[in-house]
């Protein structure tokens, strides 16, 4: 049983493979060019833009990650490794495996031991649940009757989970406040952060997932008349199946969650534009990255100037 994780990740892109066949299959190839070039240029930009603010603000993870261990890097340092990390692991699937293995090689060259890179992964994986949260919250109770029409639930039960949503990262909050002492999970010791950095976790995962939305937005709004927080409401559906499902890149799963919940026959093109800004291009621009600070790193022995400030928890 020691290799159930390569089987959990193959069944995953089998099933990324299904469904992206399924989505794609009622399509020619024309077709799906002409879907994509039927996106106007500045749509394209937009979605672009707030691709490329949506990766800007997740190198705050990491930057708030690395004070949070004790162990806080420069800027520069933390953008590079985020970076680098999260344009392949969210290709690549099973994210916390992934782009942990690449911070892993970053961070343990600056000094960082194995359990504090594992501390690291685990703050950022927490993050991330807060903004998707928040933002899904927000949007199920500013928009409820819009949420109603797209999900096709009940108002009270979109009401109730809007609320349970931002329930959570309030109650995070107080426990930041309050807590000094780690929490006992099972065998696990979680160390509850500053509030200041529990702060900065809500925002930048809320701000992070904004953007992702509003790139998303920008190009389903190039073919059909949708509001940003419909948008963002289902954005928040179909990134919790793909979380929840490990699929790389949310392979298949997006499309089909947006397309089943947003049912227009035309929305290929811009789910496709979506797929290229917001992962295909930054998959790219992060192997680049990767494999030149690797060169660079094996002309240099291997290692990176070490980083001599220690500091406490912000």
């Amino acid at each position: 049983m020691r290799n159930w994780k390569y089987m959990v990740a193959a069944a995953a892109i089998g099933l990324a493979a299904f469904l992206l066949y399924r989505t794609l299959s009622r399509y020619s190839l024309d077709e799906l060019i002409g879907a994509v070039a039927a996106v106007p240029t500045a749509k394209l930009a937009g979605a672009a833009g707030f691709a490329a603010a949506s990766y800007m603000t997740l190198t705050f993870f990491d930057y708030l990650a690395l004070r949070y261990v004790g162990r806080p890097l420069p800027y520069p340092k933390a953008a590079l490794a985020s970076f680098t990390a999260l344009s392949l692991g969210h290709n690549i699937g099973l994210a916390a495996l992934s782009s942990g293995a690449v911070r892993y090689r970053f961070y343990s060259r600056w000094g960082l031991t194995a359990g504090e890179v594992a501390k690291v992964v685990v703050f950022c994986g927490i993050t991330v649940g807060l903004g998707l949260l928040t933002l899904g919250g927000a949007a199920l109770l500013l928009r409820t009757s819009l949420a109603v029409e797209i999900t096709g639930l009940r108002q009270p039960l979109v009401i109730a989970l809007g609320t349970g949503c931002l329930a959570i990262p309030l109650i995070y909050l107080v426990l930041a406040a309050l807590v000094r002492s780690p929490l006992r999970i099972r065998r696990w010791n979680l160390e509850v952060p500053s509030l200041r950095l529990a702060i900065g976790q809500v925002l930048v995962g809320s701000i992070n997932f904004a953007f992702v939305a509003a790139c998303l937005h920008q190009a389903l709004a190039a073919i059909a008349d949708v509001a940003y927080l419909g948008v963002a409401s289902v954005y928040v559906i179909a990134n919790a199946t793909a979380l929840v499902s490990h699929v790389p890149g949310g392979l298949g799963v997006i499309e089909s969650v947006v397309m089943y919940l947003l049912p227009q026959a035309d929305l290929i093109g811009p789910l496709l534009v979506f797929r290229f800004v917001y992962f295909l291009v930054p998959l790219a621009l992060g192997g680049l990255l990767f494999a030149a600070t690797e060169l660079i790193l094996g002309r240099q022995g291997g290692t990176y100037p070490a980083n001599p400030r220690v500091g406490a928890k912000a």
